[in-house]
Parts: structure tokens; sequence; C-alpha cells
């Protein structure tokens, strides 16, 4: 073995240990097979002023990695945003099939006879992201300014009064504007991990579609599926008490968690809730009119959190086992003088 690599190989074992610990096989294979393509990638690299800029990287993300397994709120959140796409490479996966539209036609050349002064196409898809607040991360655009962006000059206009006055603006700068304003949106938006046709409402069906929404990101895995279940409920109603299973001779059993390892499952849950606040679900409608193209209705998790989203919307819902209880509780005799 190489004596150069060896620091390389020790860092690796580190690297696979805490991995280990990780509380779900998601995120354990994905930072497996993360840390084996970057390790991969330092061995073969010849340069040693690169690997160590490449070794240095990792050695970071390891840091966070472990802080991660040891409870850090902060390094759980990115170590998840890294895994579900909302940052690093897998997000530029999940964007770059919505920054192009298979079945729109080829919009005309801004620049007349140049083939490759095409103005931006925005998708279905990518349209519904920015237009939604839950979705960004700024405040959404409106649907006129995918048309024609406040940052281009009314001289792009040719009836306008500042083109007859100045005259019409550059074919050259307007292609600039409109592509400049196009990749500076699109990165304020989070990628969905797919169609969420399970959110469909009863009078919804896909049969409804002349065209049908096209597979996106993870559409054809359990992994979005998986991600609501390790979530939770907010509304979940508990489970029977202690003397209600002792009356009703029902066996007490521990209630099995999803989670691995020894971090609290109220506190993965709660991370896992903060992840769906960056993680708009894509819920195809059907078009008002007879358009072959869909509709989409940008949703957040019922269990997301969200600063802006009110606390009352993650109480539980009161069940029958709680109406004995609110009908017997007694209100002091303070509170009902002021109430009278």
């Amino acid at each position: 073995m190489n004596t150069s690599c060896q620091p390389i190989f020790s860092l690796y074992r580190t690297y696979v240990r805490q991995v280990r610990k990780l509380p779900h096989i998601y995120l354990r294979q994905f930072f497996q097979t993360k840390g084996a393509d970057d390790f991969r990638s330092v061995l073969q690299t010849k340069s040693d002023d690169l690997r160590k800029k490449k070794l240095k990287r990792i050695s970071k993300g390891l840091r966070k990695l472990q802080a991660a397994n040891a409870g850090d709120h902060t390094a759980f959140d990115r170590m998840l945003d890294i895994a579900y796409g909302r940052v690093g490479k897998l997000r530029w996966e999940l964007m770059e099939p919505l920054l192009s539209d298979p079945d729109a036609p080829p919009p005309a050349p801004i620049i007349p006879g140049k083939e490759k002064s095409l103005p931006p196409i925005y998708s279905p898809e990518l349209t519904a992201l920015l237009t939604s607040g839950n979705s960004r991360r700024t405040k959404p655009l409106e649907k006129q300014h995918l048309v024609f962006p406040p940052r281009l000059p009314g001289r792009a206009k040719l009836d306008s009064e500042e083109a007859a006055l100045l005259g019409p603006l550059s074919k050259r700068r307007e292609f600039n504007v409109r592509w400049r304003y196009f990749k500076t949106e699109w990165k304020k938006v989070y990628p969905p991990l797919g169609v969420s046709e399970q959110h469909l409402t009863a009078d919804q069906d896909t049969n409804t579609f002349s065209l049908l929404p096209r597979n996106i990101g993870f559409q054809d895995t359990a992994v979005l599926r998986e991600l609501l279940e390790l979530a939770g409920s907010p509304s979940k109603s508990p489970g029977l008490t202690h003397r209600q299973k002792t009356e009703q001779g029902t066996e007490e059993t521990l209630e099995s968690s999803p989670f691995d390892g020894k971090l609290s499952a109220r506190w993965l849950r709660r991370r896992y809730q903060a992840l769906l606040g960056r993680l708009p679900l894509l819920t195809p409608r059907p078009p008002k009119d007879d358009r072959s193209k869909p509709i989409y209705d940008v949703l957040l998790a019922h269990s997301a959190m969200t600063p802006s989203r009110p606390h009352t919307s993650r109480l539980r819902v009161v069940g029958t086992e709680d109406m004995p209880w609110i009908c017997d509780v007694q209100l002091p005799d303070s509170f009902e003088g002021r109430r009278r």
C-alpha cells in the first residue's frame, strides 16, 4: 500500500463509521455512495494541491456528519438538505428537467437569423414553482414577469413610448437580460422530488388529462412516501392509555420507531418536518379549458414546519377520547366571573 494513501484510507474508515450511525437506511445509502465517489475522486487526482483541497472539503463534510450524529440540528438539517436535493449536486439534477419543456414548440429566436438566441422556456412545472410562495425562499413572481421580466427596459416593446423616443432596445441586450433573469430566479426555487399524484382530490383523475404529467426526480421510487412517513402526522391521535389497556385486557406493546441509532425519535421527526417545509409538492389538476398541458398546484405536506405556518396547524385533532375530559373540566370561578 502506498504510504501517501494511508491517511486517505484512514479518513475513509472514519467516514464509513459515521455513515453507519445515521438514523435511516436512505441516508446511509446516499452518503455511502457519495463518500465512495468523493474518495475515489481524491485517489484519482494526481495534483497534490488539488488533492489537498478535496481532502479539506471531505474533512469538513465529515465534521458536519459527526455533529449531525451528535444531535446538532443545524448540521442534521444540512445533511438532510444534501440527501434530498435542497442543496448540492442532487439539487441541480432535480431541477435540470424542469428547465426545458420537450412538449413545447421551439420559440422564435430573439435575434433574427441567430438560432442560438432562443429565449428561455418556462415549463409548466417551473412556472408553478416560480409563482408560488411554497417553493421559494423569496417573494413569488407574477406570471407577467415571466413574459416580460421587470429588469427588461420598456424599449424592448416596439410600440412603447420609450422605443419611439430612444429607439428600440438592442436584441443582444434583450437576450442577455432574459437569460440572466431566468437563471437568477430558478436558482431561488426548491426542486420537488416528483409529481405528487397521491395528493389529488377525489374529483381529480389522471384520465382527465389529455397529456399526463411527466416523470421527474424520484417519481417512480418510494422516497417521497417514506419521507412523509418519517415526518409523521401532527394530528395523529394518541393510543390507548395504560388504564384503558388494563381495563380492556390489551397487551401493551412498544411502538416500533422507524429510526435507528440513539437520537430521539421526536427530535428526528421534527427535523424531517422542517425538511418538508423546504420540499414543495407538485400536484397536477385538470386544466380549465382544452389545453393539453397540465396545470400544477404547489403545496406543502400537512406535517411540514415553516416559520410562516401557524403553530396551531400542527396541533393534534381532538378525538373521542378527549371529549370526556373536556366535558368534566371545571373552570375557575374567577374565569367565570370575567366571562360574564
